[in-house]
């Protein structure tokens, strides 16, 4: 059965005239800018920000678009992955009828979005290893069900989604199935860009908040089919992303050497944690990862999330998240960084 996008946007978004901004209308080159209701003197900030930033994003997309593969038309830019999650809630789920599919322990911010717009979640949990139950998922799939969540590598777990289970799941789920590629970056195997020609119902999102160091500046992109993209667009706020985030963004792109050094370092150190923390007495299993943090399953969690954070330490502890009982999701950090967590985890060691 051929897929049928328009029968599954909500008629309202459909028939929807979206805002037209001044610098939406304005195409070609001027010198005085007269149509936006700006200051025209300037900004106490300095450069041009009394001037709205470009809606569309443009520049950024056709860097995004050399780096990624992807033509800029299939490019939605967001205020971070967030905004692009809840803006499928809002082009494709109807409040108080309709309903998404998550598969837990996963990002919590899935469920959060689908509260807010007044979506119903079906919950199809992971194996114990981790992995889609994809015969689940199939099942748990009504009329009303618009949306599948699949974060890969998955958070707070680490492992990377098998790309067969994915393309069965792209293959026979009659929804949008989304993709969530944070951590893309630090992962053994290829992002699933490459599906998007095969499939027309799948969204994958990615994010400059994490290999690429600017979680600040609240910058995340979306990927997906030129008619989806062009609803997320009509949808969104007009200019959803500072002209400072893009400006950054942009200039951070001509230093994609400083990024992938990172990213070699990050997962030199995941190693050595890894390594080392496999020796420590109260370890009981640390999980595969394919991410910037590895999730570790100890004795007394919430003992060594408290001795660590009496050693100025942060973790995150994840022990009543369920199929994560007993985990802390610790992030990679530098080697300095690394060095305290691993000595402070000694020393509770020889305490107990």
């Amino acid at each position: 059965m051929a897929f049928d996008l328009n029968g599954l946007v909500r008629a309202n978004i459909l028939k929807l005239k979206s805002y037209s901004s001044a610098r939406s209308e304005f195409a070609g080159e001027a010198e005085v800018f007269l149509d936006a209701n700006e200051n025209a003197f300037g900004s106490p900030a300095g450069d041009s920000y009394n001037r709205y930033p470009d809606p569309l994003q443009m520049e950024l997309k056709r860097l995004v678009s050399a780096i990624n593969g992807v033509e800029p038309d299939h490019i939605f830019v967001g205020n971070g992955s967030d905004e692009a999650v809840d803006l499928l809630f809002r082009i494709f789920c109807e409040p108080g009828r309709d309903e998404a599919i998550i598969c837990p322990p996963t990002y919590g911010m899935y469920k959060v979005s689908a509260d807010i717009n007044d979506v119903g979640i079906r919950k199809v949990p992971l194996t114990t290893e981790f992995k889609l139950d994809v015969d689940s998922i199939l099942a748990a799939q009504t009329r009303q069900t618009k949306l599948l969540f699949i974060c890969s590598p998955n958070n707070p777990t680490g492992n990377l989604m098998a790309r067969p289970a994915v393309e069965q799941l792209l293959e026979e789920f009659h929804g949008i199935v989304v993709i969530d590629e944070a951590y893309i970056h630090f992962a053994s195997h290829p992002s699933t860009l490459s599906l998007l020609d095969r499939y027309p119902n799948l969204v994958v999102m990615q994010t400059f908040s994490k290999a690429w160091g600017m979680a600040g500046l609240r910058v995340g992109t979306a990927y997906a089919s030129r008619e989806i993209i062009a609803l997320m667009n009509a949808v969104k706020p007009p200019y959803n992303v500072s002209s400072i985030a893009q400006r950054a963004v942009i200039d951070a792109t001509s230093n994609r050497t400083q990024v992938e050094a990172w990213i070699r370092q990050t997962l030199e150190q995941r190693g050595r944690l890894v390594a080392e923390m496999a020796d420590l007495p109260f370890v009981r299993k640390i999980f595969p990862t394919d991410a910037n943090f590895v999730l570790v399953s100890m004795d007394d969690p919430k003992a060594v999330y408290s001795y660590l954070l009496n050693s100025k330490i942060v973790v995150r502890d994840r022990s009543s998240v369920r199929l994560c009982e007993g985990c802390l999701r610790i992030t990679v950090g530098t080697p300095e960084e690394n060095t305290r967590l691993l000595e402070a985890l000694a020393a509770f060691g020889k305490e107990v």
